[in-house]
């Protein structure tokens, strides 16, 4: 007659799932077949893993309390059937840094590494693009021993450890068997070949850190941080491995004048209250060059005037510039906060033929409303 699931276990019935899988850890340990030296170990472990497999299940746990083992029969398959997916679920931990994680691959040469570089630009060479030449370090091929890393007149050999496999094997002993690890072989680093007698100009790695010159075409339309991949200008690979990419991030300068919002330039213009009540042509900066632009008399703080095609090209998906945009020109009336003894009295003089009373705007046609009017909100 089989015996009682808990007494396999060793464990009261109101064991919680933790005290069921502690005690099968424990007794799997003891009587596994490949660690133990008892006799009926193979017996004892297949009895401890058809108890674990039932009552580590909830519901064939409830089924065996109930009915005992009638309640059950068919769902134990004891080791090596259905009980054998318990098993792989309480060692997993175990097998985790063995199984699954080293493929048996030879690792080979590596490829290059990538470059990051930063580059300022003005805010006009961002707008209409510029042609940068960037110095920077990067690994190259040693020109004298023309990247074997061996000296003028040797050359590498098989490597002793991996004898040219560039992996090697550890066998470990543990209680569900012996496992094997691969692992990239630590002399030679995957490449199945040492060299005894380095390079003196590289130190035998074959590559050799130098200055480089790049000249990078920068689009115009390019905004700040933007990132742009110059490919295999990067540091030279092991081996004929592939060269890494130089990645350029474009920092633009902020202007004296000029702040960007998307294509389009923005221009905070102050002007007089005599421009703005009189009208006047004044002349706008742009980024090409001053412009004439006309002033409509009566006009308030917060006009905006757009100043077509005089913004920054558009950039495309693929780098190329597109259409440009435009150039907006905020007005501000600025109110004088000194005035000479003239100014004064033909101020007054003006105050007496204009109406002093105050009425509020009324809705829809104030300053608010004109600004959320123009970005369509």
């Amino acid at each position: 007659m089989a015996r009682d699931y808990y007494d396999v276990l060793g464990i009261q019935r109101n064991a919680s799932k933790d005290d069921i899988k502690k005690a099968f850890r424990k007794l799997a340990r003891q009587y596994h077949p490949d660690v133990s030296q008892e006799a009926n170990a193979e017996e004892k472990f297949k009895e401890i893993n058809e108890a674990y497999e039932v009552l580590s299940d909830d519901q064939k746990r409830q089924r065996y309390d109930r009915f005992g083992h009638a309640g059950v029969q068919g769902n134990a398959g004891g080791y090596g059937a259905a009980g054998a997916s318990g098993f792989e679920d309480i060692f997993e931990d175990f097998f985790s840094s063995f199984v699954g994680r080293q493929n048996g691959r030879r690792r080979g040469p590596r490829p290059g590494g990538d470059i990051r570089v930063d580059v300022t630009i003005a805010f006009e060479e961002a707008a209409f693009g510029v042609d940068k030449e960037i110095e920077y370090f990067r690994l190259e091929i040693c020109e004298v021993c023309d990247g074997s890393g061996a000296r003028e007149g040797s050359s590498a050999t098989t490597c002793p450890e991996c004898n040219g496999s560039g992996e090697v094997r550890q066998v470990r002993q543990t209680f569900v068997g012996s496992v094997v690890r691969v692992t990239t072989c630590p002399r030679c680093g995957g490449k199945g070949t040492v060299v005894d007698d380095p390079c003196t100009n590289c130190d035998g790695s074959g590559r050799k850190r130098k200055q480089a010159k790049v000249s990078v075409p920068i689009p115009g339309g390019v905004s700040d941080g933007l990132r742009m991949k110059i490919p295999n200008e990067g540091d030279v690979g092991e081996n004929g491995a592939p060269t890494g990419d130089l990645y350029v991030v474009i920092h633009v300068s902020e202007h004296e004048y000029f702040k960007r919002r998307e294509s389009d330039i923005i221009l905070d213009l102050p002007i007089n209250v005599a421009q703005a009540a009189l009208g006047d042509k004044i002349m706008v900066p742009t980024l090409e060059g001053d412009v004439e632009m006309t002033i409509p008399a009566g006009t308030q703080t917060g006009k905006v005037f757009r100043l077509r095609g005089k913004g920054v090209p558009r950039l495309r998906s693929d780098g190329s510039s597109n259409a440009r945009g435009d150039q907006l020109v905020y007005i501000t009336v600025e109110v004088p906060t000194k005035l000479t003894d003239e100014q004064r009295e033909l101020f007054e003089q003006l105050a007496s033929t204009m109406d002093s009373g105050i009425t509020p705007q009324a809705n829809g046609r104030g300053f608010f409303d004109r600004v959320m009017n123009f970005f369509g909100e």
